[in-house]
């Protein structure tokens, strides 16, 4: 084993540092956000071996075993999981950093209890490491399970819920003082271990799909936080460092999300929106006159366009229309028109969805804009076109004081000249609200499944 200068070790962590600050920097636009993730691979990469090269290392060829089925499974998730699936499995992959931080920590107390001894400093990092860790595996599960439909989108909730997951975690804190300054106590450990688990489950369980963007990414920064733990257990530099990177970050893009829809982050976390769709206050528009379209009409309004914007939502990812779609924008500019692209922040199930949809598609970077600066020019469009989005296009967020996404930033698509929506039927979104823009008098409602109904249009586009 080749045994590494301290200081050179530090320096290529440094280094493997930086790589990780390019990678986010570059992360933060579509359009670089390739080479922001091969920037931070790399760094990882020299993160690794760099470790593994230094560190006593009891079986390099477990270690083997342990990065070939990694690299399988990562490889075959990544080639077989439909993008649409991709919130699932980002869902997924945040459970697995927070439970591989939580064995960490477990399996350096069990290291403590059977040489009978553990730093005071080194028992309260693990207590962190369980905690953080814990939540994040059980609650990244649960949001999986919602997202997949094995468990209702949903909020499920119970009398004196918040009470009970205040007193769990006022629990934790009080047995894990009590484990600090008792010493190592196997048993109580497990229940504290428990205790996490659990709290991760009642913690989600009781948050609706309409936050799913939030939770996700708040889930991220666990688990980016609870690798930061557990590399104070180990005592590795760029595992602190690269999991502050990781806690960071998702803390801002939360931030960013919650900002988006108007809302704190305890409201999401305890508000469970969309528990009644019928609530007081929420919009109730049942009565009002709903105006259809056929293909061939909604393919006459765009192809004589001239300016047209489309307005991705869920149900585009639903119905796997993003190449569909793609091929529509094609067929109108080759007819001369402007057509370009209104990504919400929380569009979809996690941040980032519809870009990562229409980037599968080929459609150029410079054709999404975001909310800030496509809204000004709804009022120029001649159509909105909008693909299975609903509480981010509804206009009662501006005005119905009593609706649960009252103060909601919206795209501006009932100020487009006219206004076409793609959609299964009138059914509410995530929030349980009604949409007030089906029934707005530019307003004509395509219905049925997106892929189809856009392969139509590009049918009928070809004709004209």
């Amino acid at each position: 084993m080749v045994e590494l200068d301290p200081a050179v070790v530090t320096l290529i962590y440094l280094v493997s540092a930086a790589f990780f600050i390019l990678g986010l920097r570059d992360l933060g636009s579509p359009a670089t956000a390739r080479r922001g993730n091969l920037l931070a691979s790399i760094g990882m990469l020299i993160a690794i071996v760099v470790t593994l090269l230094n560190t006593g290392v009891l079986n390099y060829e477990l270690i083997a075993v342990g990065l070939l089925l990694g690299a399988v499974l990562g490889a075959t998730a990544a080639r077989l999981v439909k993008m649409t699936a991709m919130p699932q499995m980002v869902g997924l992959f945040n459970g697995f950093g927070g439970g591989a931080s939580a064995l960490v920590a477990i399996a350096a107390y069990f290291r403590g209890f059977s040489l009978d001894q553990l730093p005071l400093p080194t028992t309260v990092t693990i207590l962190v490491g369980v905690l953080i860790g814990g939540i994040t595996l059980t609650g990244s599960l649960v949001a999986f399970g919602k997202l997949q439909g094995v468990i209702a989108g949903a909020p499920k909730t119970f009398p004196l819920q918040q009470p009970v997951n205040a007193a769990l975690l006022v629990l934790y804190v009080g047995l894990g003082g009590y484990l600090v300054a008792m010493g190592i106590q196997l048993p109580l450990f497990l229940v504290l271990v428990a205790i996490a688990l659990v709290l991760g489950v009642l913690i989600v369980i009781p948050i609706g799909g309409a936050d799913m963007p939030v939770v996700i990414s708040l889930l991220n920064a666990f688990s980016g936080l609870a690798a930061s733990a557990a590399g104070f257990i180990l005592g590795n530099e760029i595992l602190i460092v690269a999991g502050a990177l990781v806690g960071a970050a998702g803390l801002v893009l939360t931030q960013i999300m919650t900002k988006a829809m108007n809302r704190t982050l305890p409201n999401v976390l305890f508000g469970a929106v969309g528990v009644d769709t019928k609530a007081p206050g929420a919009t109730a528009a049942v009565d009002k006159t709903v105006r259809s379209i056929d293909p061939a009409e909604a393919a006459l309004l765009l192809g004589y366009a001239q300016s047209v914007i489309i307005v991705p939502g869920f149900g585009m990812a639903a119905a796997q229309a993003q190449h569909a779609v793609a091929d529509l924008a094609n067929k109108l500019e080759d007819r001369g028109v402007n057509v370009r692209y209104a990504v919400h922040p929380v569009a979809g199930r996690m941040p980032g969805h519809m870009n990562v949809l229409l980037a599968e598609a080929n459609v150029p970077y410079t054709k999404l804009y975001d909310m800030d600066d496509i809204n000004p020019d709804f009022d120029r469009a001649d159509v909105a076109l909008i693909i299975g989005a609903n509480d981010v296009v509804n206009p009662a967020a501006r005005h119905d004081k009593g609706s649960p996404i009252y103060g909601m930033p919206i795209l501006n698509a009932d100020r487009a000249k006219h206004i076409i929506v793609m959609k299964r039927s009138l059914n509410p979104g995530f929030s349980g609200v009604d949409n007030e823009l089906f029934y707005h008098e530019r307003t004509m409602m395509l219905f049925g499944d997106a892929r189809d109904k856009v392969m139509e249009l590009v049918a009928e586009v070809k004709q004209l």
